[in-house]
């Protein structure tokens, strides 16, 4: 669950090194998962087809794994006979729907080193599959996907397919600001010893489960690694496209308040950074809490000097300028940790960023102060920037913790 974070998430930063796997392995190397519902149509052809594809590709042992989420066709019929007939196939069958959960319990229960999944319909093509176990099975990456969205991908699939997926991704990367280019993609693997780690911490079972693996893998500061695929959209889909955006939805609102709230702790935390980082939310509240004190009284310090000189709102505007650059320094060291060069200048630039947050907050409340209070004095104006700064430190706190300092 995404509560249980901030502790399992640091035991990803004690994995063990990569390392490749054994060339002579007797056990599959790989267990390819194809999660299915009512699927008696396309699930023997494209089983049977990607069969053969690794048989004849694939240089190492592996095993196809059919999970069937609760079919009421003929699907588990078929899938049980493709089992029996084809010695590198297995057949799973679960009580309730959901790929998320398919895919949970056939990942929880393969001893294989890399576990992959991809559509039933098989939309992606299979010369990308090598490309994607690849890096997992050298050591170089710790989850690969396939995406239809990086340069070199051909896709076809119609125009409402094509705009809901690349707003969906916008949002992504607006709201959680997450660099990954294609979270929905069919088509991904993963690490077992890190797929063991990240398993718990994901809470959706049905089709958002993607989204959160990759969001929580990236929070831990893991490898992700892109493969650009073609793509053929699969017209029969059984997928409600309302619903699974309507659930998708759901699902970034709670990862984006997870992250506001501090629940997924900031990626310098599981990198070994300072004290305070290590402390986790209450240690990095409180010390930010001292800094913001002391930066509130030097803003207003400085206001009081600069106010005759310049007028209430340039003043407010310097003030809050010299105050923020010092501000993210030293929170960027004291409460989050992080120390070196690295990164700095993209933390000063984001900091940058909040600081028109701060400066819309403060400047804002003086002109609201004097709309209704023309001849407010200096007084009411210290006054009201005290109770404005405050809201703003609370909301840069947020902001540090989801957007600025993250890894």
């Amino acid at each position: 669950m995404i509560g249980q974070g901030p502790v399992a998430l640091k035991n990803l930063s004690r994995l063990p090194h990569r390392a490749s796997v054994a060339a002579h392995r007797p056990e599959p190397v790989l267990d390819m998962v194809i999660p299915v519902f009512n699927e008696e149509r396309d699930l023997e052809p494209s089983v049977r087809r990607l069969h053969a594809h690794l048989c004849e590709t694939f240089p190492y042992p592996f095993r196809i794994t059919i999970a069937d989420n609760a079919s009421t066709d003929s699907t588990p019929r078929i899938a049980a006979r493709l089992a029996d007939e084809l010695p590198e196939a297995q057949w799973l069958r679960l009580a309730e729907k959901g790929r998320g959960r398919a895919l949970r319990t056939a990942w929880s229960l393969s001893s294989a080193p890399v576990l992959a999944y991809m559509d039933v319909d098989l939309s992606t093509e299979l010369t990308a599959l090598l490309p994607l176990v690849a890096p997992l099975l050298s050591g170089h990456s710790d989850i690969a996907i396939g995406t239809r969205l990086a340069p070199g991908s051909r896709v076809v699939r119609g125009p409402k397919r094509e705009i809901t997926s690349r707003c969906y991704n916008v949002l992504l990367r607006s709201v959680l600001a997450v660099r990954f280019s294609d979270a929905q993609c069919g088509f991904k693997a993963v690490r077992r010893d890190v797929a063991e780690q990240l398993l718990p911490l994901v809470q959706d079972s049905e089709w958002f489960f993607d989204t959160e693996l990759l969001v929580i893998a990236e929070r831990a500061g893991l490898r992700i690694h892109e493969v650009p695929v073609d793509w053929v959209d699969d017209p029969d889909t059984r997928v409600d496209i309302l619903a699974t955006a309507l659930a998708d939805l759901r699902g970034v609102a709670r990862i984006g308040g997870a992250l506001a709230r501090g629940t997924l702790p900031p990626g310098g935390s599981l990198r070994g950074g300072g004290a305070a980082a290590r402390g986790g939310l209450a240690a990095q509240l409180l010390c930010f809490a001292a800094v913001g004190a002391v930066s509130t009284l030097v803003h207003l310090l400085l206001y009081a000097w600069l106010r005759p000189m310049a007028g209430s709102q340039a003043a407010n505007a310097l003030a809050l300028l010299v105050c923020a650059v010092a501000n993210t320094a030293v929170n960027r060291r004291l409460a989050f940790g992080l120390h070196g060069r690295g990164g700095v200048l993209c933390h000063r630039g984001r900091g940058l960023s909040v600081l028109l947050v701060g400066l819309a907050i403060t400047s804002g409340s003086l002109a609201a102060l004097h709309h209704a209070m023309p001849s407010a004095g200096q007084t009411a104006e210290l006054a009201v920037l005290l109770a404005a700064g405050l809201a703003a430190m609370l909301l840069r706190f947020l902001l540090f913790r989801a957007w600025v300092f993250r890894a």
